[in-house]
């Protein structure tokens, strides 16, 4: 039996995507078939049914509600899945024959911009890496926030330290990852991700080069070609991906950060790992892990901005004396840092909020979130104000008041939008003449319905008419049987009931279609009108995007100051030499699961002109594992801008650290390889 032309359709859209999962709409559903409606039935736990297909045996069909279809997307999608969205593009009702359908959406685990569906304290990055004569260059990128920086490694072990700082959720390469073992076994393995490889095609070095310029300016893609072209493969080909699975260019990506050897302290994948930055050995979670201890941010773009100076310390000396000078001052202020950190708490997400604006998937209650911010950026400023340091008075510049997007929105759209504006109902009374005309005709209707009320009862000496409405008939007239013979030649029967009779009126069909009209209007024009705040909004992005990094910043220093405050931290003594010395430190993490002063503190002592290395000896549970951590981890604090866990520390800047401690240690609850 031949298919019908509904499904003939569908495989044509399938045929150009076999890789992902298709939401294929169906009136009020997204429908999968076949083996996209068994995966996502075994997977989110749906009901697998039949389809009439034109073939003998049913097509395997599930579905979801297409105002829910976000959820169920962002399950699969966070499973490791691609997703792609194919809508109806016209009106079933109007359409004649088969109804139009296109691919409006395709979404991976490292392209999704839906706050919603992803973690506000943590970044969602994709990777994009290519081969070249000095070794491998990659680029990550989290779409969702617009950030973008690239590297190249000498080796492929280099290149998996590199990403281990980043955890990206999805990968795209030049070459097929069989070819580099180790990176593969990261990619799948540790970081489940989501990978497209062997994409030589995307790493063509002219379709690159045009990218970049288009992206970045012709001036920022030529500097970057010459000294480091290999970046010019790796950003292109990302770029490029990144387009496809937005189906237009890349809008909200402004920046290429290149780091050079030298600018980050350099962990290996299973130092990183061994020393427990951001998630713990055996469960990966937060608690007990240094950025557990660390973390007091109350904005999510400082929460993520924290988690990225953990992972990648500084080796500028002067860098990290900065911030260490912010963090004194905070440290230093209980009054300031409680303010800073209250006004924080009303601080949304900016960066994401941006990305949502530039892509046209923002809504009302968006904007009135930024503008929420604006409100309170005046306040924070207020709070740094006496400070002197140069990162706080850097903060105080790149801090716009935003002063303008404020009024705009605040006057344009109301206090508590409506979710969609489909729905309209989120324009301010008095910001556009015409929306308030038509919204008096809309909301006033019920004053002329009893204008006609009054006026009928008085013409027809009816006492008990009434006026009511409904989906069939719209407006109507309602009499009692015992006023029937009042009834004039005008009115209009519509329906007999068992205590009187219905009746419409050429006025009240007129009134109907007035405020049935109105109402349409009026949601177009809202429609219309947010588009222009929207467009005005996006226009000043550059100054949205770096008020939000100075207040990311700002939530970082004082997070990092209550931290020291809370834990009796000090500011250690930072410089370019070989000395390390510790007097009485003490494990960050460690510390914070024993009793008040039961935790012993230890001295070290490191320098090649007196002792180079150290050996360690003692019995299971001596704590010699605690120690070499230990020390690890003060040389990282003091390296992020910290303060760290010591009575004095001086600490000689370090380009990299191994360590190897016991694969099933758990040092935060008291276990060890060999009592585990």
């Amino acid at each position: 039996m031949p298919l019908s032309p509904m499904m003939i359709q569908y495989l044509e859209i399938k045929e150009k995507y076999k890789d992902a999962v298709l939401f294929y709409r169906i009136g009020d559903f997204y429908e999968m078939f076949y083996e996209d409606a068994k995966l996502v039935s075994r997977e989110l736990e749906l009901t697998l049914t039949g389809h009439a297909s034109g073939e003998e045996e049913r097509a395997p069909m599930c579905g979801v509600p297409y105002h829910a279809a976000d959820t169920y997307i962002g399950r699969l999608v966070n499973k490791g899945y691609k997703v792609v969205v194919c809508e109806q593009m016209e009106d079933p009702a109007l359409a004649k024959g088969l109804v139009k359908r296109d691919i409006v959406r395709v979404v991976t685990p490292g392209t999704m911009t839906d706050n919603t569906q992803l973690d506000d304290r943590k970044n969602n990055f994709i990777v994009s890496v290519f081969r070249g004569e000095k070794g491998f260059s990659a680029v990550f990128a989290d779409l969702s926030t617009g950030e973008m920086s690239g590297e190249i490694y000498p080796t492929a072990e280099a290149l998996c330290g590199g990403i281990s700082a980043f955890s990206p959720s999805e990968a795209i390469t030049a070459f097929p990852l069989s070819d580099v073992p180790a990176l593969e076994g990261l990619l799948r393995d540790r970081y489940n991700s989501y990978i497209s490889e062997d994409r030589g095609e995307y790493y063509l070095f002219p379709d690159c080069a045009l990218s970049v310029s288009k992206t970045f300016g012709r001036e920022r893609a030529e500097e970057i070609s010459e000294k480091f072209p290999e970046i010019i493969h790796a950003a292109g080909a990302l770029l490029r991906y990144m387009g496809e699975t937005q189906l237009c260019d890349v809008k909200n990506v402004r920046e290429l950060k290149i780091s050079e050897s030298g600018d980050y302290l350099v962990f290996d994948t299973a130092s990183r790992r061994n020393l427990e930055l951001c998630g713990t050995m055996r469960t990966g979670e937060k608690r007990g892990s240094l950025l557990w201890v660390l973390d007091k941010t109350k904005s999510s773009v400082g929460a993520r901005m924290l988690r990225r100076w953990i992972e990648m310390p500084l080796c500028d000396v002067r860098a990290i004396k900065q911030r260490q000078r912010a963090v004194d001052e905070l440290y230093t202020d209980l009054i300031a840092r409680d303010g800073i950190s209250e006004a924080m708490r009303k601080v949304n997400d900016l960066e994401r909020l941006l990305t949502k604006l530039t892509y046209g998937s923002a809504n009302a209650r968006d904007l009135v979130s930024i503008c929420r911010t604006a409100e309170v950026i005046p306040e924070i400023k207020e709070c740094i104000s006496p400070f002197l340091s140069e990162e706080m008075e850097r903060i105080r510049n790149d801090a716009d008041d935003l002063g303008d997007i404020r009024e705009l929105i605040s006057r344009a759209i109301v206090d508590e939008p409506p979710f969609s504006i489909r729905e309209g109902g989120f324009i301010r009374e008095g910001y556009n003449r015409e929306a308030d005309e038509l919204r008096l005709i809309v909301t006033d209707s019920q004053s002329f319905l009893d204008r006609i009320v009054t006026e009928e009862r008085e013409k027809t000496g009816i006492k008990g008419l009434k006026i009511s409405h409904n989906k069939v008939f719209g407006y109507y007239m309602e009499v009692s049987n015992s006023q029937l013979s009042l009834v004039p030649d005008r009115y209009i029967r519509k329906q007999t009931l068992v205590g009187g009779e219905r009746f419409i009126t050429e006025e009240l069909k007129e009134l109907e279609s007035r405020i049935g009209g109105a109402q349409a209007k009026l949601q177009a024009l809202e429609g219309e009108l947010f588009e222009e705040i929207r467009t005005a909004v996006v226009a000043q992005a550059e100054r949205i995007s770096r008020t939000s990094a100075a207040l990311a910043r700002l939530d970082c220093y004082c997070s990092l100051a209550e931290a020291a405050a809370e834990n009796s931290y000090v500011c250690p003594e930072v410089e370019y030499s070989t000395a390390l010395t510790v007097k009485e430190g003490r494990h960050p993490v460690v510390e914070k699961f024993v009793k008040n002063g039961q935790f012993v503190p230890n001295d070290t002592t490191l320098d090649t002109d007196r002792s180079r290395f150290m050996v360690i000896t003692g019995p299971n549970m001596a704590g010699k594992s605690t120690y070499m951590r230990q020390v690890a981890l003060i040389t990282v604090m003091a390296q992020i801008g910290s303060f760290v866990p010591a009575a004095e520390a001086r600490i000689g800047v370090c380009d990299r650290i191994f360590t190897r401690v016991g694969a099933s240690d758990d040092l935060a609850s008291g276990t060890s390889t060999f009592m585990l």
